[in-house]
């Protein structure tokens, strides 16, 4: 029998199922694209964060797509419940090849769904501190305040104590002023100066009061809430502000002192 005939025999007795095959897969990538676009159009009215809509959108082209190529195979005269199965053992060697990286998927999973963080938020965990500027799968990407980027995989975030500070964080600062001061002129003059700060949150409103009682001076304690972004900046300013504002309102500000009696001068 010639080559010619060989083929000829080929392309009649496959060759309309590979066209079918054929066409299943391009209907299957077809019919992923739209169902694809109307899943993605009803995610965007849900309450879901970014990477979760993004991880649903791939499941489901794949899932199509997969179910496509099943019924190309199943056209091409192949039994599909030996290669499901042949699947199924390879996919348990990847498994247990990859255990790292899946345990940061399942955690990465863990973080979308339960929601322990968002982006936009400032977190501290793990001896680091940062706003979170992304959630994948596989990482947490945070922005550290001197804009250097710390990347931590998600499997060492789950199940370790975090500590989340919202969009907005407390400042922490505090002054001391000579005993002879005025206490209630001073904290007055302090509320006015915060209040009129621009990047001074209102609502909460900042706590300004007596922190302590220093050897030389009474500690005043000044922690107004300012949103993450303007937390260092806003330190800065309200530091030279308040020693500006003492300084010309003639409050004292005494530097330590101490007193040393010699009781035997000789």
């Amino acid at each position: 029998m010639s080559v010619t005939n060989v083929v000829t025999q080929y392309v009649v007795q496959y060759g309309f199922r590979i066209m079918g095959a054929i066409l299943v897969l391009l209907a299957a990538l077809f019919v992923a694209k739209s169902v694809g676009k109307l899943f993605e159009r009803w995610l965007n009215q849900q309450d879901l964060e970014p990477p979760l809509r993004v991880l649903l959108l791939r499941v489901v082209k794949a899932l199509v797509v997969l179910l496509g190529l099943l019924i190309a195979l199943d056209q091409l005269g192949l039994q599909i419940a030996p290669l499901v199965a042949g699947l199924s053992v390879a996919g348990l060697g990847i498994g247990l090849a990859l255990q790292g990286v899946l345990s940061n998927v399942v955690a990465g999973l863990s973080i979308i769904f339960t929601k322990p963080y968002r982006v936009g938020e400032h977190i501290s965990l793990l001896d680091v501190h940062g706003d979170v500027a992304k959630i994948d799968v596989f990482t947490t990407t945070l922005m550290h305040p001197d804009h250097s980027r710390i990347v931590i995989p998600n499997r060492k975030v789950v199940g370790e104590i975090l500590h989340n500070f919202g969009t907005i964080r407390q400042l922490d600062l505090s002054i001391g002023v000579s005993y002879r001061s005025d206490i209630d002129a001073t904290l007055q003059l302090l509320r006015d100066l915060v209040d009129r700060h621009p990047d001074v949150i209102k609502n909460p409103p900042p706590i300004i009061g007596i922190m302590g009682f220093a050897d030389s001076s009474i500690t005043l304690s000044i922690r107004p809430w300012v949103h993450v972004a303007s937390v260092g900046s806003t330190q800065i300013q309200l530091n030279k502000a308040i020693l500006e504002k003492l300084r010309t309102e003639g409050v004292d500000i005494p530097f330590p002192q101490r007193e040393v009696r010699l009781l035997n001068p000789s």
